[in-house]
């Protein structure tokens, strides 16, 4: 009898491939094209808000001394115009974690000298390197007026008052216009759009102020009515 063909032999399963393993997403942290502040970025607005309140010092001195309305004017025009640019560094050191200067009045009284002024933690003194000079020395910023400067503006009156206040002004704001120029002069500085477009309009606002001063100097004050013996003032 014959036999039984044997039965053909199965072919082996497919293996069942594995599951894929599930991989988190690695987080890629935003690319906003803006580069961070460096040390020289911070620096030049803390000391420029140190700047800005000598001028307001200045500024404050003006009513009870000069009889000039122009004068008196041009003042009111710096003391507004320097209140907003402070206002708007001391926001851009705050949104950065930065140390935001006391601005006591000590401080700007002595000139600005680095190392000066109650309040100043170890954070704001370290960014204080550029005040000193090569010895190790205090060196106020540039155009700051001294302390004996300010003690011989605040001593003056009338015409006195006027021809010191125009001439240590006008210093003044050619010392902010040195301190932009050392930012944009320092490599990798100034690249932040929001404290290049400051310091590009400080540039422009102390310019156009220094011209005004200027026209102000040349000013020859009229001369206060004749008053007669006994009589009221001339017309």
């Amino acid at each position: 009898m014959p036999l039984a063909p044997a039965p053909a032999a199965s072919a082996p399963a497919a293996p069942v491939p594995a599951a894929p393993v599930p991989v988190a997403p690695v987080p890629v942290a935003p690319d906003t094209g803006r580069p961070r502040p460096g040390d020289a970025d911070v620096r030049f607005m803390q000391h420029m808000m140190e700047h800005h309140a000598q001028a307001l010092v200045m500024t404050s001195l003006v009513p009870a001394r000069t009889t000039r309305a122009d004068i008196r004017l041009m003042a009111e025009r710096i003391d507004v115009s320097q209140h907003g640019e402070m206002a708007m560094m001391r926001s851009w050191l705050q949104k950065r974690g930065e140390t935001v200067p006391s601005l006591d009045t000590t401080y700007v009284a002595h000139g600005g000298h680095a190392g000066q002024g109650a309040g100043r933690d170890a954070g704001h003194d370290a960014g204080h390197d550029a005040g000193h000079d090569a010895g190790g020395h205090d060196a106020p910023m540039p155009g700051m007026l001294t302390p004996a400067e300010l003690d011989q503006l605040a001593r003056a009156t009338g015409a006195a008052f006027d021809s010191l206040f125009l001439r240590f002004m006008i210093h003044h704001h050619e010392g902010a216009l040195t301190m932009v120029a050392q930012l944009l002069g320092t490599p990798g500085a100034g690249q932040d759009a929001e404290i290049f477009r400051f310091a590009s309009d400080v540039d422009a606002d102390q310019r156009a102020e220094i011209r005004r001063l200027r026209a102000l100097q040349g000013v020859t004050p009229a001369a206060p009515p004749a008053t007669p013996p006994g009589g009221a003032p001339r017309h």
